[in-house]
């Protein structure tokens, strides 16, 4: 064989490297800027799927990589491609998702001269990503596309940008056969084990925060079980609550935006709190004044894969540097040696939850919400995914919707607007067999409503819940606590929902009552089709507990 005949292109090499490296599908907006990539994916065995915005392409990916553990792998052109991803980009950051953006580049002839659609990627998203990588010699593609993998994957999981100049795909090149990386797993000591073990024994009232990304169904299952035997209460941090069953007798709530004040004080009053996986971020650290900074007043054991995030905000008494499901796994053999002094306020803090998560059956308007979460919570499936972006209606699914299984939840925490619809696709692609839903309010639908358009192409049968008040309700709620009776910039003017669904081929209905909801659901489950259901939500049910008027008033007095 000559050596002809065993070079590659840079595009087939990317390929090999994305097939080594066990991915199955990509997402995508089709560019010139990597045509030579395309033509190898053409040859490939992995799916593409065609997206019609960058923006939702990234989290599409973003939602593989959340639900999986492995990055989800995403391709832009460059300039306003590469821009307009940039908003899933920003999620993958915030909430540690690993992913990886290839975003097409201008030829080398033409750097640095504002070429046509240019954009230098180290400089521009250094802030976005945790490795930004121009493969500028295609023989390096192998070890650069391998390490940008391990890179995503490993410490605080994140996304990776690589940049891929047009005329190096087209390079013919020798290069070494791409093989899989290699992921990093960080263990606990057997001697922070045992340090845990004694600050459980000494503790009368702890608690546990779970969070983070890259768990397993196993170290899910596994940390139940851990808890049982100590009989510990156990809270999730905002928007990961599918890492412990709600119904499960220890499950104590989300510590999120709008915590039930019960377990905020629970918080407050531990004297030992257990984080594992999570940052403790602005929003489930209540603005950063759940937990003092940086001496907290709980004894902390903070336990989290990256040893740069263990003391970066709260000094903790016990840092373990370690992957959750590694740190799992280390919890086996750790056992108390009498029952825990604890073990009553576990249910009492479970019973508290339940009453929190408990809808209320009224409100304002034609529509009211808790009947439907209601009907929801007893008509879906126990690993039905669930999907979500920004907005006060976010608090529905959030508050009222009890998460029982591992994999059951996408959503940003980084609050952004857009997502849930094409999460849903993505999780939709990834589990055609399980029932995915959407909760998007009407500003946020829009703000990536056409990937629906992807779902139809598809036959990716999501059904989305279009909640719709007519205002940027969350801008809206804040203006009146603010700038109450000053209204200005926060009105909508929409589509018919259920229109738009059917104009793109999939099925469309509305929903102006109460009890016209469990019918117009079933007959979307019955359609197979990607499916729109319109709620008309009254703009003054705004929280589950107070209307805009209330607001309002309460300001203005």
């Amino acid at each position: 064989m000559t050596s002809e005949q065993t070079k590659r292109t840079g595009g087939q090499l990317i390929v090999e490297a994305l097939a080594a490296n066990g991915v199955r599908r990509v997402s995508c907006v089709p560019g010139e800027s990597f045509l030579a990539v395309l033509d190898a994916l053409h040859d490939s065995d992995i799916d593409i799927l065609v997206c019609r915005q960058e923006g939702g392409a990234a989290m599409i990916a973003d939602s593989w990589g959340r639900l999986t553990g492995e990055p989800g792998v995403c391709f832009v052109t460059r300039g306003p491609g590469a821009t307009n991803a940039s908003a899933g980009l920003h999620i993958a950051r915030q909430d540690s998702v690993p992913m990886l953006l290839f975003i097409g580049q201008v030829q080398g002839d033409a750097r640095e001269r504002e070429a046509f659609q240019e954009v230098e990627y180290r400089r521009a998203f250094t802030e976005f990503a945790k490795w930004v990588v121009d493969i500028d010699d295609a023989a390096r593609i192998p070890e650069l596309v391998t390490r940008a993998f391990a890179v995503a994957t490993s410490g605080r999981p994140g996304p990776v940008v690589i940049a891929l100049p047009e005329d190096m795909l087209r390079e013919l090149v020798e290069a070494p056969k791409a093989k899989p990386y290699m992921p990093v797993e960080s263990h606990p000591g057997p001697s922070q084990v045992a340090a845990l073990g004694a600050l459980l024994e000494k503790a009368k009232i702890p608690l546990v925060i779970l969070g983070g990304t890259r768990w397993t169904e196993a170290a899910v299952n596994d940390f139940t079980a851990f808890a049982e035997r100590w009989k510990l209460p156990v809270t999730c941090s905002f928007r990961r609550q599918m890492l412990f069953d709600h119904l499960h007798p220890n499950y104590a709530g989300d510590v999120g935006i709008g915590i039930n004040p019960a377990l905020a004080a629970a918080v407050k009053e531990s004297d030992l709190l257990v984080v594992i996986g999570a940052r403790l971020g602005e929003m489930p650290s209540q603005g950063y004044t759940l937990i003092d900074i940086p001496y907290p007043s709980q004894t902390l054991v903070h336990v989290h894969a990256d040893a740069g995030e263990l003391g970066r905000v709260y000094r903790p008494d016990l840092a373990i540097n370690a992957d959750s499901a590694s740190f799992v796994a280390g919890l086996a053999s750790l056992n108390p040696k009498a029952e825990p002094t604890w073990a009553t306020r576990t249910p009492a803090l479970h019973k508290n939850y339940l009453e929190w998560s408990t809808p209320p059956a009224t409100g304002p308007g034609a529509v009211h919400m808790g009947p439907i979460m209601q009907w929801l919570e007893a008509n879906l499936p126990d690993d039905a995914i669930m999907t979500n972006g920004a907005g006060n209606y976010a608090t529905w699914l959030h508050r009222f919707h009890r998460f029982r299984k591992f994999a059951t939840q996408a959503a940003p925490t980084s609050g952004s607007m857009g997502y849930g619809l094409p999460g849903a696709v993505g999780a939709k692609a990834l589990h055609p067999d399980r029932e995915v839903v959407c909760f998007a309010g009407d500003g946020c639908f829009m703000m990536h409503g056409q990937e629906f358009a992807t779902a139809v192409r598809y036959n990716l049968p999501i059904i989305t819940l279009v909640i719709n008040n007519g205002i940027y309700g969350t801008i809206r709620m804040h203006q009146e606590r603010e700038y109450p009776g000053r209204v200005s910039g926060t009105g909508l003017t929409n589509p018919d929902f259920a229109a738009y669904a059917r104009a793109f081929g999939g099925h469309g209905e509305t929903v102006e009552k109460t009890g016209d909801f469990a019918d117009a659901y079933l007959r979307a489950r019955a359609s197979g089709k990607p499916s729109i259901i319109e709620i008309k939500l009254d703009p003054e049910a705004i929280t589950p507990t107070r209307t805009l008027t209330q607001i309002r008033e309460a300001a203005s007095r």
